[in-house]
Protein backbone atom coordinates (compact mmCIF):
# COMPACT_ATOMS: atom_id res chain seq x y z
CA UNK A 1 0.00 0.00 0.00
CA UNK A 2 2.87 2.30 0.88
CA UNK A 3 4.58 1.88 -2.50
CA UNK A 4 1.01 2.73 -4.25
CA UNK A 5 0.66 5.76 -2.71
CA UNK A 6 4.48 6.39 -3.22
CA UNK A 7 3.75 5.80 -7.07
CA UNK A 8 0.66 8.21 -7.05
CA UNK A 9 2.29 10.69 -5.71
CA UNK A 10 5.39 10.49 -8.03
CA UNK A 11 2.93 10.35 -10.30
CA UNK A 12 1.17 13.69 -9.36
CA UNK A 13 4.41 15.42 -8.88
CA UNK A 14 5.80 14.32 -12.28
CA UNK A 15 2.92 16.08 -13.92
CA UNK A 16 3.25 19.28 -11.75
CA UNK A 17 6.54 19.14 -12.89
CA UNK A 18 5.59 18.55 -16.54
CA UNK A 19 2.63 21.40 -16.17
CA UNK A 20 5.50 23.57 -14.31
CA UNK A 21 8.36 23.11 -16.80
CA UNK A 22 6.15 23.71 -20.37
CA UNK A 23 3.74 26.78 -18.40
CA UNK A 24 7.29 27.86 -17.74
CA UNK A 25 9.37 27.54 -21.10
CA UNK A 26 5.77 29.33 -22.56
CA UNK A 27 6.88 32.62 -20.51
CA UNK A 28 10.37 31.88 -21.27
CA UNK A 29 9.54 32.36 -24.52
CA UNK A 30 7.22 35.12 -24.30
CA UNK A 31 9.71 37.07 -22.49
CA UNK A 32 12.19 36.60 -24.92
CA UNK A 33 10.04 37.14 -27.37
CA UNK A 34 9.13 40.62 -25.86
CA UNK A 35 12.46 41.17 -25.17
CA UNK A 36 14.13 40.92 -28.89
CA UNK A 37 11.03 43.25 -30.24
CA UNK A 38 12.32 46.01 -27.66
CA UNK A 39 15.93 45.33 -29.01
CA UNK A 40 14.88 46.17 -32.28
CA UNK A 41 12.52 49.32 -31.62
CA UNK A 42 15.72 50.65 -29.47
CA UNK A 43 17.79 49.87 -32.37
CA UNK A 44 15.67 51.40 -34.72
CA UNK A 45 14.97 54.27 -32.60
CA UNK A 46 18.76 55.21 -32.39
CA UNK A 47 19.16 54.92 -35.87
CA UNK A 48 16.32 57.77 -36.66
CA UNK A 49 17.44 60.24 -34.02
CA UNK A 50 21.26 59.54 -35.10
CA UNK A 51 20.22 60.49 -38.76
CA UNK A 52 18.34 63.27 -37.55
CA UNK A 53 21.38 64.77 -35.79
CA UNK A 54 23.88 64.05 -38.68
CA UNK A 55 21.30 66.21 -40.68
CA UNK A 56 21.64 69.08 -38.33
CA UNK A 57 25.69 68.89 -39.15
CA UNK A 58 24.76 68.60 -43.02
CA UNK A 59 23.19 71.78 -42.96
CA UNK A 60 25.87 74.01 -40.77
CA UNK A 61 28.42 72.41 -42.86
CA UNK A 62 26.44 73.64 -46.02
CA UNK A 63 25.98 76.93 -44.89
CA UNK A 64 29.34 77.71 -43.97
CA UNK A 65 30.40 75.99 -47.44
CA UNK A 66 28.09 78.44 -49.51
CA UNK A 67 27.69 81.75 -47.43
CA UNK A 68 28.42 84.86 -49.84
CA UNK A 69 31.22 86.29 -50.16
CA UNK A 70 29.77 89.51 -49.54
CA UNK A 71 27.76 89.19 -46.67
CA UNK A 72 26.42 92.83 -46.61
CA UNK A 73 24.35 91.43 -49.55
CA UNK A 74 20.68 90.42 -48.31
CA UNK A 75 20.28 87.37 -49.85
CA UNK A 76 22.03 85.41 -47.21
CA UNK A 77 19.54 86.62 -44.80
CA UNK A 78 16.92 86.04 -46.39
CA UNK A 79 18.48 82.20 -47.39
CA UNK A 80 18.85 81.71 -43.58
CA UNK A 81 15.18 83.00 -42.94
CA UNK A 82 13.92 80.22 -45.28
CA UNK A 83 15.57 77.05 -43.24
CA UNK A 84 12.94 76.83 -40.78
CA UNK A 85 10.35 76.43 -42.98
CA UNK A 86 12.11 73.55 -45.06
CA UNK A 87 13.35 72.09 -41.90
CA UNK A 88 10.39 72.18 -38.64
CA UNK A 89 12.64 71.28 -36.05
CA UNK A 90 15.09 74.32 -36.63
CA UNK A 91 13.90 77.30 -34.97
CA UNK A 92 16.31 79.77 -36.05
CA UNK A 93 19.16 80.08 -38.13
CA UNK A 94 21.89 82.76 -36.40
CA UNK A 95 24.89 84.50 -38.46
CA UNK A 96 28.05 85.66 -36.61
CA UNK A 97 29.42 88.35 -39.05
CA UNK A 98 33.41 88.72 -40.04
CA UNK A 99 34.30 90.61 -36.79
CA UNK A 100 30.95 90.70 -35.38
CA UNK A 101 29.55 89.59 -32.09
CA UNK A 102 26.03 86.79 -31.47
CA UNK A 103 23.47 88.27 -30.92
CA UNK A 104 22.14 89.09 -27.19
CA UNK A 105 19.64 87.07 -26.67
CA UNK A 106 21.48 83.77 -27.40
CA UNK A 107 24.39 84.27 -24.37
CA UNK A 108 27.17 81.37 -24.45
CA UNK A 109 27.45 80.76 -28.42
CA UNK A 110 31.12 82.50 -28.36
CA UNK A 111 32.69 79.71 -26.15
CA UNK A 112 30.59 76.60 -28.51
CA UNK A 113 32.23 78.91 -31.28
CA UNK A 114 35.80 77.96 -29.89
CA UNK A 115 35.27 74.56 -29.26
CA UNK A 116 33.99 73.93 -32.66
CA UNK A 117 37.02 76.03 -33.82
CA UNK A 118 39.43 73.94 -31.91
CA UNK A 119 37.21 70.70 -32.96
CA UNK A 120 36.51 71.13 -36.66
CA UNK A 121 33.05 70.17 -36.22
CA UNK A 122 29.76 71.68 -34.63
CA UNK A 123 29.68 72.17 -31.06
CA UNK A 124 26.91 71.84 -28.75
CA UNK A 125 25.97 75.35 -26.79
CA UNK A 126 23.21 76.25 -24.76
CA UNK A 127 21.30 72.60 -23.93
CA UNK A 128 17.98 72.56 -22.36
CA UNK A 129 16.46 68.96 -22.34
CA UNK A 130 13.90 69.44 -20.01
CA UNK A 131 12.57 72.28 -22.70
CA UNK A 132 13.89 70.10 -25.42
CA UNK A 133 16.45 73.34 -26.82
CA UNK A 134 19.87 73.40 -27.72
CA UNK A 135 22.21 75.59 -29.92
CA UNK A 136 24.62 73.89 -32.20
CA UNK A 137 27.12 76.15 -33.66
CA UNK A 138 29.58 75.60 -36.30
CA UNK A 139 32.31 78.19 -36.81
CA UNK A 140 33.67 78.60 -40.26
CA UNK A 141 35.35 81.70 -42.13
CA UNK A 142 34.18 84.43 -42.77
CA UNK A 143 31.24 83.94 -40.76
CA UNK A 144 30.25 81.12 -38.48
CA UNK A 145 26.49 80.32 -38.21
CA UNK A 146 24.25 78.67 -34.94
CA UNK A 147 21.47 76.41 -35.30
CA UNK A 148 18.50 76.82 -32.85
CA UNK A 149 16.85 73.64 -32.46
CA UNK A 150 13.82 71.92 -31.14
CA UNK A 151 13.98 68.35 -30.05
CA UNK A 152 10.38 67.73 -30.23
CA UNK A 153 9.99 68.28 -33.68
CA UNK A 154 13.19 66.44 -34.39
CA UNK A 155 11.44 63.30 -33.28
CA UNK A 156 10.49 61.36 -36.93
CA UNK A 157 7.22 60.66 -36.30
CA UNK A 158 6.02 59.23 -39.46
CA UNK A 159 8.68 56.70 -39.11
CA UNK A 160 8.72 56.07 -35.38
CA UNK A 161 8.71 51.85 -34.48
CA UNK A 162 6.18 52.25 -31.96
CA UNK A 163 3.00 54.16 -30.52
CA UNK A 164 4.53 57.19 -28.75
CA UNK A 165 1.43 57.80 -26.87
CA UNK A 166 0.22 53.86 -25.70
CA UNK A 167 4.00 51.79 -26.05
CA UNK A 168 4.83 50.81 -22.96
CA UNK A 169 8.49 51.64 -24.20
CA UNK A 170 10.36 54.57 -22.31
CA UNK A 171 12.57 56.80 -24.95
CA UNK A 172 14.79 59.34 -23.27
CA UNK A 173 17.86 62.01 -24.55
CA UNK A 174 20.09 62.16 -21.56
CA UNK A 175 23.05 64.49 -21.50
CA UNK A 176 25.26 66.23 -18.77
CA UNK A 177 22.63 65.38 -16.09
CA UNK A 178 19.01 66.88 -18.23
CA UNK A 179 16.78 64.74 -19.95
CA UNK A 180 14.42 64.73 -22.45
CA UNK A 181 11.42 62.74 -23.47
CA UNK A 182 10.88 61.23 -26.11
CA UNK A 183 8.35 58.66 -25.60
CA UNK A 184 7.10 58.32 -21.92
CA UNK A 185 5.81 54.37 -21.80
CA UNK A 186 5.55 52.92 -18.39
CA UNK A 187 5.85 53.54 -15.29
CA UNK A 188 5.58 49.88 -13.73
CA UNK A 189 8.31 48.76 -11.29
CA UNK A 190 6.82 45.15 -11.40
CA UNK A 191 8.36 42.58 -13.61
CA UNK A 192 10.96 41.80 -16.40
CA UNK A 193 13.19 44.88 -16.73
CA UNK A 194 14.75 45.65 -20.18
CA UNK A 195 17.34 48.38 -21.17
CA UNK A 196 19.19 49.94 -24.03
CA UNK A 197 21.65 52.85 -24.01
CA UNK A 198 23.59 53.92 -26.66
CA UNK A 199 25.33 57.72 -27.86
CA UNK A 200 23.85 59.01 -31.10
CA UNK A 201 26.04 58.80 -34.03
CA UNK A 202 27.00 62.68 -34.14
CA UNK A 203 29.61 63.78 -32.31
CA UNK A 204 28.64 67.34 -32.44
CA UNK A 205 25.73 66.37 -30.12
CA UNK A 206 26.27 63.38 -27.92
CA UNK A 207 23.03 62.59 -26.93
CA UNK A 208 22.44 59.20 -24.81
CA UNK A 209 19.29 57.22 -26.19
CA UNK A 210 18.27 55.49 -23.06
CA UNK A 211 14.79 52.73 -23.74
CA UNK A 212 13.72 51.19 -20.74
CA UNK A 213 10.63 48.38 -21.12
CA UNK A 214 9.22 46.96 -17.83
CA UNK A 215 7.26 43.52 -18.80
CA UNK A 216 4.52 43.50 -15.95
CA UNK A 217 2.74 39.76 -15.22
CA UNK A 218 -0.47 40.59 -16.85
CA UNK A 219 1.41 40.36 -20.46
CA UNK A 220 2.78 37.02 -19.78
CA UNK A 221 0.44 34.03 -21.74
CA UNK A 222 -1.83 33.06 -19.26
CA UNK A 223 -3.95 31.42 -21.82
CA UNK A 224 -1.67 29.38 -23.30
CA UNK A 225 -0.37 28.43 -19.90
CA UNK A 226 -2.94 27.48 -18.38
CA UNK A 227 -4.07 25.26 -21.66
CA UNK A 228 -0.73 23.19 -21.06
CA UNK A 229 -1.71 22.92 -17.67
CA UNK A 230 -4.88 21.91 -18.52
CA UNK A 231 -3.46 19.43 -21.46
CA UNK A 232 -0.58 18.16 -18.98
CA UNK A 233 -3.64 17.56 -16.58
CA UNK A 234 -5.12 15.48 -19.25
CA UNK A 235 -2.76 13.43 -20.49
CA UNK A 236 -1.76 12.47 -16.48
CA UNK A 237 -5.40 11.50 -16.47
CA UNK A 238 -5.57 9.33 -19.37
CA UNK A 239 -2.20 7.54 -18.19
CA UNK A 240 -2.80 6.89 -14.92
CA UNK A 241 -5.89 5.26 -16.37
CA UNK A 242 -3.85 3.25 -18.84
CA UNK A 243 -1.93 2.39 -16.02
CA UNK A 244 -5.11 1.03 -13.74
CA UNK A 245 -6.34 -0.68 -16.49
CA UNK A 246 -3.16 -2.29 -17.03
CA UNK A 247 -2.71 -3.25 -13.50
CA UNK A 248 -6.16 -4.09 -13.33
CA UNK A 249 -5.73 -6.65 -16.20
CA UNK A 250 -2.11 -8.26 -14.66
CA UNK A 251 -4.23 -8.95 -11.38
CA UNK A 252 -6.37 -10.20 -12.85
CA UNK A 253 -4.44 -12.38 -14.86
CA UNK A 254 -2.44 -13.29 -12.11
CA UNK A 255 -5.01 -14.42 -9.78
CA UNK A 256 -6.49 -16.34 -12.52
CA UNK A 257 -2.94 -18.69 -12.62
CA UNK A 258 -3.31 -18.51 -9.16
CA UNK A 259 -6.35 -20.02 -9.19
CA UNK A 260 -6.29 -22.26 -11.93
CA UNK A 261 -2.79 -23.40 -10.09
CA UNK A 262 -4.88 -24.24 -6.74
CA UNK A 263 -7.88 -26.06 -8.43
CA UNK A 264 -5.18 -28.00 -10.46
CA UNK A 265 -3.43 -28.94 -6.80
CA UNK A 266 -6.89 -29.75 -5.20
CA UNK A 267 -8.20 -32.10 -7.70
CA UNK A 268 -4.88 -33.90 -8.19
CA UNK A 269 -5.00 -34.54 -4.65
CA UNK A 270 -8.36 -35.27 -4.96
CA UNK A 271 -7.56 -37.81 -7.76
CA UNK A 272 -5.08 -39.24 -5.67
CA UNK A 273 -6.74 -39.48 -2.97
CA UNK A 274 -9.87 -41.50 -4.62
CA UNK A 275 -7.53 -43.53 -6.85
CA UNK A 276 -5.21 -44.68 -3.83
CA UNK A 277 -8.87 -45.62 -1.51
CA UNK A 278 -10.86 -46.59 -3.98
CA UNK A 279 -8.48 -48.97 -6.04
CA UNK A 280 -8.07 -51.84 -3.23
CA UNK A 281 -11.97 -52.01 -2.37
CA UNK A 282 -12.88 -52.14 -5.87
CA UNK A 283 -10.64 -54.62 -6.51
CA UNK A 284 -12.27 -56.76 -4.25
CA UNK A 285 -15.39 -56.16 -5.33
CA UNK A 286 -14.39 -57.18 -8.39
CA UNK A 287 -13.00 -60.60 -7.10
CA UNK A 288 -15.51 -61.41 -4.93
CA UNK A 289 -18.34 -60.94 -7.23
CA UNK A 290 -16.65 -62.90 -10.13
CA UNK A 291 -16.24 -65.55 -7.67
CA UNK A 292 -19.88 -65.92 -6.30
CA UNK A 293 -20.69 -65.94 -10.29
CA UNK A 294 -18.40 -68.84 -10.62
CA UNK A 295 -19.63 -71.09 -7.30
CA UNK A 296 -23.66 -70.28 -8.36
CA UNK A 297 -22.12 -71.83 -11.91
CA UNK A 298 -21.68 -74.81 -10.47
CA UNK A 299 -23.12 -78.26 -10.41
CA UNK A 300 -24.51 -78.42 -7.83
CA UNK A 301 -24.08 -74.73 -7.35
CA UNK A 302 -22.01 -73.94 -3.79
CA UNK A 303 -24.40 -71.48 -2.05
CA UNK A 304 -22.39 -71.54 1.36
CA UNK A 305 -18.92 -70.26 -0.50
CA UNK A 306 -21.13 -68.05 -2.77
CA UNK A 307 -22.90 -66.55 0.02
CA UNK A 308 -19.72 -66.01 2.10
CA UNK A 309 -18.26 -64.29 -1.00
CA UNK A 310 -20.67 -61.62 -1.49
CA UNK A 311 -20.57 -60.77 2.40
CA UNK A 312 -16.85 -59.66 1.42
CA UNK A 313 -18.30 -58.29 -1.76
CA UNK A 314 -20.56 -56.13 0.62
CA UNK A 315 -17.85 -55.24 2.94
CA UNK A 316 -15.77 -53.93 0.36
CA UNK A 317 -18.88 -52.06 -1.17
CA UNK A 318 -19.42 -50.48 2.22
CA UNK A 319 -15.71 -49.10 1.73
CA UNK A 320 -15.47 -47.53 -0.76
CA UNK A 321 -18.79 -46.41 -0.33
CA UNK A 322 -16.91 -44.54 2.97
CA UNK A 323 -14.33 -43.53 0.63
CA UNK A 324 -16.55 -41.61 -1.57
CA UNK A 325 -18.90 -40.01 1.23
CA UNK A 326 -15.30 -38.72 3.13
CA UNK A 327 -12.61 -37.70 0.45
CA UNK A 328 -10.82 -36.22 3.51
CA UNK A 329 -7.32 -37.46 2.73
CA UNK A 330 -4.83 -35.76 0.31
CA UNK A 331 -2.45 -38.89 0.22
CA UNK A 332 0.10 -37.62 -2.32
CA UNK A 333 2.22 -34.23 -2.03
CA UNK A 334 3.23 -32.45 -4.99
CA UNK A 335 6.75 -33.01 -5.40
CA UNK A 336 8.38 -29.33 -5.39
CA UNK A 337 12.05 -30.22 -4.15
CA UNK A 338 13.49 -30.24 -7.42
CA UNK A 339 11.94 -26.56 -8.38
CA UNK A 340 12.83 -24.88 -5.29
CA UNK A 341 15.22 -21.77 -5.88
CA UNK A 342 16.48 -18.66 -4.11
CA UNK A 343 13.43 -16.22 -3.38
CA UNK A 344 13.27 -13.00 -1.93
CA UNK A 345 10.49 -13.15 1.02
CA UNK A 346 9.65 -9.69 0.55
CA UNK A 347 8.91 -9.22 -2.89
CA UNK A 348 6.59 -12.15 -2.69
CA UNK A 349 4.69 -10.63 0.12
CA UNK A 350 4.91 -7.23 -2.21
CA UNK A 351 3.33 -9.10 -4.97
CA UNK A 352 0.43 -11.03 -3.20
CA UNK A 353 -0.43 -7.34 -1.33
CA UNK A 354 -0.12 -6.46 -4.72
CA UNK A 355 -3.06 -8.74 -6.36
CA UNK A 356 -5.06 -7.87 -3.11
CA UNK A 357 -5.18 -5.04 -3.36
CA UNK A 358 -8.50 -3.96 -4.25
CA UNK A 359 -9.86 -6.40 -1.99
CA UNK A 360 -8.16 -4.92 0.84
CA UNK A 361 -9.43 -1.27 -0.17
CA UNK A 362 -13.00 -2.70 -0.22
CA UNK A 363 -12.65 -3.89 3.28
CA UNK A 364 -10.96 -0.94 4.70
CA UNK A 365 -7.40 -3.08 5.23
CA UNK A 366 -4.20 -0.99 4.86
CA UNK A 367 -1.77 -3.51 5.78
CA UNK A 368 0.83 -3.33 8.14
CA UNK A 369 4.43 -5.10 6.83
CA UNK A 370 7.27 -5.09 9.33
CA UNK A 371 10.25 -6.41 7.24
CA UNK A 372 13.55 -7.19 9.80
CA UNK A 373 16.91 -5.68 7.98
CA UNK A 374 19.34 -7.75 6.32
CA UNK A 375 16.56 -10.29 5.84
CA UNK A 376 18.33 -13.30 3.39
CA UNK A 377 16.84 -15.15 0.70
CA UNK A 378 14.96 -18.34 1.34
CA UNK A 379 14.57 -21.13 -0.39
CA UNK A 380 11.05 -21.81 -2.10
CA UNK A 381 8.93 -22.96 -5.57
CA UNK A 382 7.90 -19.57 -6.74
CA UNK A 383 4.26 -20.07 -7.77
CA UNK A 384 3.74 -22.34 -4.11
CA UNK A 385 4.91 -19.05 -2.09
CA UNK A 386 2.96 -17.36 -3.79
CA UNK A 387 -0.57 -19.09 -3.13
CA UNK A 388 0.70 -19.99 0.32
CA UNK A 389 1.04 -15.88 0.86
CA UNK A 390 -2.31 -15.33 -1.08
CA UNK A 391 -4.59 -17.79 1.47
CA UNK A 392 -3.13 -16.76 4.21
CA UNK A 393 -3.78 -12.82 3.30
CA UNK A 394 -7.49 -13.60 1.77
CA UNK A 395 -8.54 -15.71 5.01
CA UNK A 396 -7.13 -13.06 7.74
CA UNK A 397 -9.20 -10.67 4.84
CA UNK A 398 -12.47 -13.13 5.45
CA UNK A 399 -12.10 -12.93 9.14
CA UNK A 400 -11.62 -9.10 9.69
CA UNK A 401 -15.30 -8.72 8.11
CA UNK A 402 -16.63 -9.92 11.30
CA UNK A 403 -15.41 -6.75 13.33
CA UNK A 404 -15.93 -3.04 12.35
CA UNK A 405 -14.39 -1.64 10.04
CA UNK A 406 -12.39 1.09 13.18
CA UNK A 407 -11.16 -2.03 13.88
CA UNK A 408 -9.41 -4.02 11.19
CA UNK A 409 -5.85 -4.58 11.58
CA UNK A 410 -3.79 -7.08 9.22
CA UNK A 411 -0.13 -7.22 10.15
CA UNK A 412 2.72 -9.12 8.22
CA UNK A 413 6.11 -9.70 10.26
CA UNK A 414 9.05 -11.10 8.44
CA UNK A 415 11.70 -12.13 10.43
CA UNK A 416 14.69 -14.40 10.85
CA UNK A 417 14.17 -15.96 14.95
CA UNK A 418 16.96 -18.82 14.26
CA UNK A 419 19.58 -18.86 11.81
CA UNK A 420 19.05 -20.69 8.53
CA UNK A 421 15.05 -20.00 8.87
CA UNK A 422 13.02 -17.19 7.80
CA UNK A 423 9.73 -16.31 9.40
CA UNK A 424 6.84 -14.91 7.71
CA UNK A 425 3.96 -14.37 10.00
CA UNK A 426 0.29 -13.25 8.81
CA UNK A 427 -2.01 -11.76 11.60
CA UNK A 428 -5.29 -10.79 11.56
CA UNK A 429 -7.70 -8.49 14.42
CA UNK A 430 -10.84 -10.99 13.81
CA UNK A 431 -12.72 -12.65 15.86
CA UNK A 432 -10.11 -15.62 16.26
CA UNK A 433 -10.57 -18.78 15.95
CA UNK A 434 -12.78 -21.71 18.50
CA UNK A 435 -10.50 -23.74 21.04
CA UNK A 436 -12.39 -26.62 19.48
CA UNK A 437 -11.71 -25.81 15.88
CA UNK A 438 -7.66 -25.45 16.10
CA UNK A 439 -6.95 -28.85 16.37
CA UNK A 440 -8.52 -29.72 13.32
CA UNK A 441 -7.86 -26.34 11.30
CA UNK A 442 -5.30 -28.16 9.04
CA UNK A 443 -7.41 -31.46 8.27
CA UNK A 444 -9.03 -31.77 4.84
CA UNK A 445 -12.72 -30.64 4.31
CA UNK A 446 -12.73 -28.65 7.91
CA UNK A 447 -14.25 -25.43 7.69
CA UNK A 448 -15.85 -22.74 9.96
CA UNK A 449 -16.74 -20.46 7.49
CA UNK A 450 -20.29 -21.42 5.42
CA UNK A 451 -19.45 -22.46 1.69
CA UNK A 452 -16.08 -23.01 2.28
CA UNK A 453 -14.57 -26.45 1.01
CA UNK A 454 -11.89 -26.91 3.96
CA UNK A 455 -9.20 -27.44 1.57
CA UNK A 456 -7.24 -24.39 1.31
CA UNK A 457 -5.18 -24.29 4.79
CA UNK A 458 -4.31 -28.61 3.76
CA UNK A 459 -2.95 -27.59 0.67
CA UNK A 460 -1.09 -24.47 1.73
CA UNK A 461 0.12 -27.16 4.70
CA UNK A 462 1.29 -29.57 1.93
CA UNK A 463 2.72 -27.34 -0.60
CA UNK A 464 4.94 -25.83 2.16
CA UNK A 465 6.10 -29.16 3.40
CA UNK A 466 6.51 -30.44 0.00
CA UNK A 467 9.35 -27.71 -0.60
CA UNK A 468 10.56 -27.76 3.21
CA UNK A 469 8.94 -25.40 4.61
CA UNK A 470 6.46 -25.68 7.52
CA UNK A 471 2.71 -24.25 7.64
CA UNK A 472 1.36 -23.60 11.93
CA UNK A 473 -1.00 -21.88 13.95
CA UNK A 474 0.56 -19.53 16.16
CA UNK A 475 -0.34 -20.14 20.29
CA UNK A 476 -3.02 -17.87 20.38
CA UNK A 477 -2.62 -14.93 22.57
CA UNK A 478 -4.21 -12.03 22.07
CA UNK A 479 -7.12 -10.97 19.44
CA UNK A 480 -7.03 -12.09 16.00
CA UNK A 481 -5.42 -15.54 14.75
CA UNK A 482 -1.71 -15.54 13.75
CA UNK A 483 -0.51 -18.22 11.34
CA UNK A 484 3.71 -18.60 10.45
CA UNK A 485 5.20 -19.84 7.63
CA UNK A 486 9.10 -21.17 8.07
CA UNK A 487 11.17 -21.28 5.31
CA UNK A 488 15.13 -22.35 4.97
CA UNK A 489 17.12 -19.63 4.29
CA UNK A 490 19.28 -19.19 1.10
CA UNK A 491 22.89 -19.49 1.46
CA UNK A 492 23.33 -17.42 -1.85
CA UNK A 493 21.24 -14.29 -2.79
CA UNK A 494 18.03 -14.41 -5.22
Amino acid sequence: MDKAWHRRTAAALACILAAAVGAGWLAHARLQQLQADFETDARIVHRLLSQRMVQHDAILSTLALLQPAEPDQGGADAALARLPAVYPQILGVLRRAPGGTWPAAAPGLDAAEAASRASGHAALARPDLAAGRYHLVLASTPASYALHIDLHASVPREEWPMDRARSPVRVTLEHAGQTFTVQPGSTSTQGWAYGFRKTLASPSQPFDVVAQRVVGWDELPWLAMLGWCAVTAAAAVAAQMLWRQRVARRRAEELLRLGQVARLNTLGELAAGMAHELNQPLTALLSGTQAAQRLLGDEPPDIATARSAMARTVEQARRASDVVGRLRRLVERPDLSGQVQSLALPAAVHDALHLLEPECRARAVVPEVRTEPGLPAVRAEPVALQQIVHNLVVNALQALEQVPAAERRLELHLAMPTPGQVQLTVRDHGPGIAPEARARLFEPFYTTRAGGLGLGLPLCESLAQAMGASLQLAPGNGRGAAFVLVLPAATSAP
